[in-house]
């Protein structure tokens, strides 16, 4: 952006004059509702420049899940098909297993999550000849994680070595986690903009997106019924969402059927 001072005159007043400042890009040309700057036009014709990192400040996250068996309680959208994500309170190691054990020894599997200070932070492991890794570093949340390559096995992402508190679980041959569930990073506010959620089967089913501040309780941000066809929302204006919080979708069904979430998220630097 750039902004220019213009000395403006009225025809037939001498005084006083005044400074006129106009905000032009970089090309120079003035910014007007029809050529706005570049930041009010993300999520539109700089959708490109925003995937490829060229906003400074700007980052597009892209997250879906899907839960293969939603029952008629509500239910996280992710290949656990549980009730509740657990939320650590504080760092913990991750520990990655994989049922295939001695076929998935090799795998590289890159763990993307935030740190005790909610900073991103991002790692790539190699599971052991028992096809299992337990990081060094800790972690407050885990939100993604993907494979090298084809894994054989479901690889178990647990917090602190505890099979009671899964954050995900990469699914055999799937590559990567389907969890819609994530945290803004720290020094980041997230701009919500889309919504899609699917159901395998004609029936009745709802969506919930909730939202739970830093140090505050989840609540409902918004509730989409469908009945065995996709529901997509696209905020016209985005839903502002505040550093550290946490975001996940929920499901439930009138009958048992699977279920899959898409959300996209514009962060931008604080």
């Amino acid at each position: 952006m750039v902004s220019k001072t213009h000395k403006h005159h009225v025809q037939g007043k001498i005084a006083p004059q005044y400074d006129v400042v106009v905000n032009a890009n970089s090309n120079g040309d003035v910014c007007t509702i029809n050529n706005p700057l570049p930041v009010v036009n993300v999520g539109s014709s700089n959708n490109i420049d925003l995937a490829a990192g060229l906003l400074t400040g700007h980052s597009h996250i892209n997250k879906f899940g899907f839960n293969p068996a939603v029952g008629t309680g509500f239910e996280i959208v992710s290949d656990q098909s549980v009730v509740a994500q657990p939320y650590p309170t504080t760092a913990v190691t991750i520990s990655l297993i994989s049922s295939a054990t001695t076929n998935d020894a090799g795998l590289n599997i890159s763990i993307q999550g935030l740190d005790a200070n909610y900073a991103i932070q991002e790692e790539t492991v190699t599971l052991n000849a028992g096809g299992s890794f337990t990081t060094t570093n800790t972690y407050l949340r885990v939100f993604r994680a993907i494979v090298n390559s084809t894994n054989q096995g479901n690889i178990t992402i647990q917090y602190n070595t505890d099979p009671t508190s899964i954050a995900d679980v990469i699914p055999s041959d799937a590559g990567q986690t389907l969890m819609a569930v994530y945290t803004v990073p720290a020094g980041k506010t997230a701009y919500l903009i889309k919504f899609q959620g699917n159901v395998e089967k004609d029936t009745g089913t709802i969506f919930r997106l909730r939202c739970r501040p830093f140090g505050g309780q989840f609540s409902v941000k918004g509730q989409y019924g469908t009945f065995g066809s996709s529901v997509t929302y696209d905020y016209p204006v985005p839903l502002v969402i505040t550093e550290k919080t946490d975001i996940e979708i929920q499901v439930k069904a009138n009958g048992t059927t699977g279920a899959g979430a898409i959300f996209d998220l514009i962060l931008v630097d604080n």
